[in-house]
């Protein structure tokens, strides 16, 4: 079941981030409250009453201080940036990664935004993510070095309003 995150869902949504920061920004609870509140669409899937994942999105002006969204933000037009995603590996093949980004483009749709956001690393290369959010229309509209050697792909796309 996919619905909106509540805070008794941080412990579990903290374990899980955990599990993948090698690839994701670390949280501990005081961050997780700024960014949640700071969020426009923060939802976990709960599965046999267990977070088995969560999706954590910020829109355009949001007081959020990641560099690779602020890169987004300081360029024009309206846009939901995805900060992150994570599914549990019991979790992954279930299409949930699928079910997420639907559900935050029909949100995004709602709010008349017609723009997504996210990157991906390119070094270290990530294909899996790369090749998933290509076969979901996103695009590289510019690239970003960041610490520790790594690159990442600064990628949109552009939702068609129904």
């Amino acid at each position: 079941m996919l619905r909106d995150a509540t805070q008794s869902d941080w412990p579990a949504v903290l374990a899980l981030n955990e599990e993948s920061v090698a690839v994701l920004s670390p949280l501990d609870e005081a961050r997780l409250a700024k960014l949640a509140e700071a969020s426009c669409y923060f939802k976990v899937w709960e599965h046999e009453s267990k977070v088995a994942a969560f999706l954590l999105a910020f829109r355009k002006g949001a007081d959020y201080d990641s560099v690779n969204f602020r890169w987004f933000d300081s360029r024009p037009g309206d846009f939901v940036y995805i900060d992150r995603i994570v599914i549990a590996p019991s979790a992954r093949g279930q299409g949930l990664a699928h079910a997420f980004y639907d559900d935050l483009e029909s949100f995004a749709r709602a709010h008349h935004i017609n723009r997504v956001t996210a990157e991906i690393d390119i070094v270290p290369p990530n294909p899996v993510s790369l090749a998933f959010h290509d076969a979901r229309g996103f695009r590289e509209i510019g690239q970003q070095p960041l610490a520790g050697g790594k690159t990442v792909s600064l990628r949109e796309a552009v939702l068609v309003q129904s």
